[in-house]
């Protein structure tokens, strides 16, 4: 099979590092978190100007509740304030928001804040940033389950979160961890995987272009030779 000549149009990242980013530098983990925001913010600015279509990020996995009650409370409120201030940005920039996973469980301000940035960016095409928020990859599956009919694998994917997301070509996971972490199971399920050492809220355009160089260079078989 032929190497790829443009980059991914679907990108994935697993945005690991922040906790141990803050660690090492002595500073409380809602510090590394919010740095681990810049990067992001980052992120998607070089995403969409290198070409990308469609990026997911693994912001707050239907495990994480399990972390200290400070910690979720604390990211609980900062999400609640980068939605709020960073919305009209992303707006502007051509970006078009959509949350994946359970919204059962999240406060109602944030849910509203949610469904408000939604529908604000609902019109834009320069790119789609899929928000993998209270999500889980076994999750998704049972609840596309619990309304699934029967038919082939097209029918099936069509009761998950989000039926109009491509699969990703690449996925990337940050702070040098090996594993999907229940990240995309079913969409994901002939990604080229990447695994980089720089902590997320150390990440850069350059760690993004060199894992498109990495992708570029593999020869995608899809189960053929």
């Amino acid at each position: 099979m032929a190497r790829a000549t443009t980059p991914p149009r679907h990108v994935a990242i697993i945005m690991d590092g922040n906790a141990r980013w803050a660690r090492e530098r002595g500073v409380g983990v809602l510090e590394g978190h919010r740095q681990g925001a810049r990067a992001l913010k980052q992120t998607i600015r070089d995403a969409a100007g290198i070409g990308i279509h469609e990026l997911t990020v693994y912001a707050f996995s239907t495990e994480n509740w399990t972390r200290p009650q400070a910690e979720v409370d604390g990211l609980m409120a900062m999400f609640l304030d980068l939605i709020e201030s960073e919305t009209p940005e992303l707006d502007e920039q051509g970006v078009r928001m959509r949350f994946i996973g359970r919204r059962d469980g999240v406060s109602g301000g944030l849910r509203e804040r949610m469904t408000a940035a939604e529908q604000r960016t609902s019109q834009n095409e320069r790119m789609t940033l899929f928000i993998a928020f209270n999500y889980g990859g076994r999750a998704e599956i049972v609840d596309a389950a619990r309304s699934f009919e029967g038919g082939g694998e097209q029918d099936f994917a069509a009761h998950l979160y989000a039926p109009d997301m491509s699969d990703p070509e690449l996925l990337i996971r940050t702070s040098g961890e090996r594993r999907l972490s229940n990240f995309l199971l079913w969409q994901c399920a002939y990604a080229e995987l990447i695994f980089c050492e720089t902590l997320w809220p150390d990440f850069a355009r350059a760690d993004l272009v060199e894992a498109i160089e990495q992708f570029a260079a593999r020869r995608r078989r899809f189960g053929a030779r």
